[in-house]
């Protein structure tokens, strides 16, 4: 017997019907957002970032970001408006929409960074471009551990096209170079979540560890993909 069904067998339905049911699951927004199945299995990039990391990050915290991001601009304008077009203009916008709607485009773009059997060095023109303004991809990462790991708190760290060249940046909490509140705007072309949630769990606060193995599962195709798309 499940929570639910021992609560309708001790209080009865009346109470029910007339306390509504608690434990009914939430209400499906339909045509806002939807979290999206990760591209890969929650073991997928075991042992660099562990299972049950993803399954937490994916399946709670990510949910909860589209969750509260529907919650926060239904019945609003907002509902039709694309996501990027909102984080934009973010300033313009609830707290609750910054965060949330940060939230939910920070991951999926994240998960789609990543993959089984990934890792290496870069390829295709991204490669000529970390060299060209890095002079190596050893002194590329360097940089990008530098951003990811003095990040105080809560963020994310971004390789970014700005101005048709490469830059790395951070942001705090769901924050990103897309919106016109970021201190460096630019396109994200590759991304790290230092969140405590995103590495806790197997590297505890070793978050300089999380960020040396990040590079096993980074997908260089997808972007090489995102570098081309952003230098259009």
């Amino acid at each position: 017997m499940n929570r639910s069904q021992f609560i309708k067998a001790t209080l009865g339905s009346s109470m029910l019907l007339k306390f509504g049911n608690v434990f009914a699951k939430p209400v499906n927004f339909v045509g806002m957002y939807t979290l999206a199945p990760l591209p890969y299995a929650n073991d997928a990039l075991e042992p660099h970032i562990d299972k049950m990391t993803m399954e937490i990050h994916h399946d709670r915290h990510h949910k909860a970001y589209v969750d509260n991001l529907n919650k926060a601009i239904a019945g609003t304008p907002l509902e039709q408006m694309e996501l990027n077009a909102i984080l934009k203009d973010i300033s313009k916008y609830p707290i609750a929409v910054r965060n949330n709607g940060g939230g939910h485009w920070n991951h999926t773009f994240f998960w789609n960074t990543m993959g089984s059997q990934k890792g290496g060095l870069p390829i295709g023109a991204v490669a000529e471009a970390i060299n060209a303004t890095y002079g190596s991809f050893d002194k590329m990462k360097e940089e990008f551990a530098k951003a990811a790991t003095t990040r105080f708190g809560s963020g994310w760290a971004w390789l970014i096209v700005q101005n048709k060249k490469l830059k790395i940046t951070s942001t705090p909490n769901q924050d990103n170079p897309l919106m016109d509140a970021a201190g460096e705007m630019g396109t994200p072309i590759l991304a790290l979540d230092v969140w405590e949630h995103a590495y806790y769990l197997k590297y505890q606060n070793k978050r300089a560890d999380y960020v040396a193995a990040f590079w096993n599962v980074v997908d260089w195709s997808k972007v090489n993909e995102n570098f081309a798309t952003a230098m259009k």
